[in-house]
């Protein structure tokens, strides 16, 4: 690779892809070449396995030209883990993140290059899906998860705006240095700030396979934003809390008043049964809300690495070197990493 043209890392984290990785493959080898053609740009290749249990790094590796290295994990660590890895082993002048199941097009990737090289004064863009083929449903759920994680916060998630990304040098690095355990990009990406662009796209359908994310994943994503970047589920409990202290109240006076003033006996079983009901699911639910902001608190406490890192096919050569989240040990690239001389 031509280290004296600026240089584009395109970072793809994948899991279970092997039946799209030769057209994923191709999509890149067209993508560097009108890269290069159009912005003069060197294109560098990295790929995460972010623990495939089938031969997707072989047929990867199998597939791929030019510049290119695969960060194989020692196993599943999720998505959001596996952009982390990828930028730190970017050392590009920019970096493009996108998936390898097809649906971001060459088309978007070019147009958000185009847009970060014409304008100096902007250090991000950002695809964001347009939903055209979204449920009301869906779309309702999703604008008011948004409304609710932005709420009281001094920065704002961008609705439906994912990993599918292009940013300069300076951003990745600023992400590298957030060590989150418990990551939701959508969240790092905003609270990380610089200036952002965002541009509508809708993504292509699947090459192949079908999504990993089912809708229990969807639920728990969305409660891992919460605990990381909103206090809103806590006050809403204590709300919560504090209305039915005032409704129980409210219903002793009434049951006081009618009592002393109209002789009326006062329903003993059903009033309380739903009061015990009541009270006791609320606190049910707020001691479970509490659990998970405890989980997540004692997750970073633990200080364990983010990833591992099983080994890195370079070309045809398989290097067995263990990267443990910040620490290289081996004798590859041990100035790739954040903080190491020649960084």
């Amino acid at each position: 690779m031509d280290e004296s043209r600026p240089t584009l890392d395109i970072v793809a984290p994948f899991f279970n892809e092997a039946q799209s990785a030769s057209a994923f493959a191709e999509l890149l080898d067209r993508l560097e070449a009108a890269v290069s053609q159009r912005f003069g740009m060197a294109v560098h290749k990295i790929l995460i396995d972010d623990g495939s249990r089938d031969d997707s790094a072989e047929r990867f590796s199998q597939a791929l030209s030019g510049s290119w290295e695969i960060v194989r994990l020692s196993r599943n660590f999720g998505k959001e883990v596996a952009v982390l890895a990828g930028l730190d082993q970017s050392r590009g002048d920019m970096v493009l993140v996108m998936d390898a199941d097809l649906q971001h097009s060459m088309d978007i990737s070019l147009k958000m290059i185009a847009e970060l090289v014409e304008n100096p004064d902007i250090d991000v863009v950002y695809a964001q899906n347009d939903r055209r083929e979204a449920s009301w449903r869906r779309s309702q759920l999703a604008r008011l998860f948004y409304s609710l994680i932005n709420s009281s916060q001094r920065f704002d998630i961008p609705e439906n705006a994912g990993d599918f990304r292009v940013m300069r040098a300076a951003v990745a690095r600023a992400l590298t240095s957030l060590r989150d355990k418990r990551r939701f990009n959508k969240g790092l990406f905003a609270w990380a700030g610089f200036r952002q662009k965002a541009i509508e796209y809708s993504p292509e359908n699947r090459a192949s396979g079908k999504s990993k994310w089912s809708r229990l994943n969807l639920i728990a994503f969305s409660l891992e934003g919460f605990t990381s970047f909103s206090v809103i589920p806590l006050r809403i409990i204590s709300l919560s809390g504090m209305l039915a202290a005032l409704a129980g109240l409210l219903y002793g006076a009434k049951v006081f008043f009618e009592v002393m003033f109209y002789g009326i006996a006062v329903p003993g079983y059903p009033s309380l049964m739903v009061a015990v009901v009541l009270l006791g699911g609320l606190n049910l639910t707020l001691l479970g809300l509490i659990g998970e902001y405890v989980w997540v608190t004692l997750s970073e406490s633990k200080d364990r690495p983010v990833y591992i890192v099983r080994d890195v096919l370079r070309g045809d050569v398989l290097r067995g070197d263990v990267l443990h989240g910040e620490t290289l040990r081996g004798e590859v690239a041990a100035d790739r990493l954040p903080g190491a001389p020649g960084a």
